[in-house]
């Protein structure tokens, strides 16, 4: 396997140099350009076709939402990791919906972005612990009566896996927890995939949410 391509999008040069010797050391990972707003992320995101993005919330141009967005539209497989300071509900909710595949704040270490980058590669959602509790707060008081069987489109072994998924789990950790083979959990998270239409665990979750079908507790 080749290197996992990463492109990274904040506004303050001084944090993309930061963040990148700290992904420079990891043999595996390739910074492969730079964003400094977010007009120049949708461009290169384009030009580079980046396995994974680490971008801010507030950049000049085009904020991380609507870049997001349109960069999922044009390459639904990247994987967009944000990284930003800031925790307000709105941007949360709105840049899960706009596909974001992992939410940290900058109070993290390097090791657990460095972590979340091979997390969200891989396909696994990556919340950090205060956005994981703001998502099971909104769910927990939208006022609906969860219905928790496993619905009509997923198989009763899709929902034990989306169950699974939505605790962060990831594929090695669901196929120990299910004794099933991990290629096995792979087929599986892409049936949930195309069912739900999404494009990454934490859509998928995040749908499951919505719908009732599981909780983050």
């Amino acid at each position: 396997m080749g290197k996992i391509r990463v492109l990274l999008a904040d506004d303050h040069a001084f944090v993309r140099e930061s963040i990148r010797q700290f992904l420079d050391k990891e043999p595996d990972l390739e910074v492969i350009g730079e964003a400094a707003d977010g007009r120049q992320l949708i461009d290169l995101a384009s030009d580079l076709k980046p396995d994974v993005i680490i971008a801010d919330v507030a950049m000049p141009f085009v904020n991380g939402i609507d870049a997001t967005r349109q960069i999922k539209l044009d390459n639904p497989a990247v994987a967009v990791l944000i990284l930003t300071a800031y925790d307000f509900d709105q941007y949360v909710f709105a840049l899960l919906e706009a596909g974001a595949t992992g939410y940290l704040l900058k109070d993290i270490c390097a090791q657990e972005l460095i972590d979340g980058v091979y997390a969200v590669y891989r396909g696994d959602s990556v919340l950090h612990p205060a956005i994981a509790r703001k998502i099971t707060q909104r769910f927990r008081n939208s006022g609906r009566n969860p219905d928790l069987r496993a619905p009509e489109t997923l198989s009763d072994r899709e929902m034990d896996v989306l169950r699974l998924a939505s605790q962060g789990k990831g594929n090695k950790e669901i196929a120990d927890e299910l004794c099933l083979s991990i290629r096995t959990i792979e087929s599986h998270v892409g049936h949930i995939f195309n069912k739900l239409n999404v494009n990454s665990r934490t859509e998928a979750v995040i749908v499951a949410l919505k719908r009732g079908w599981v909780g983050l507790d």
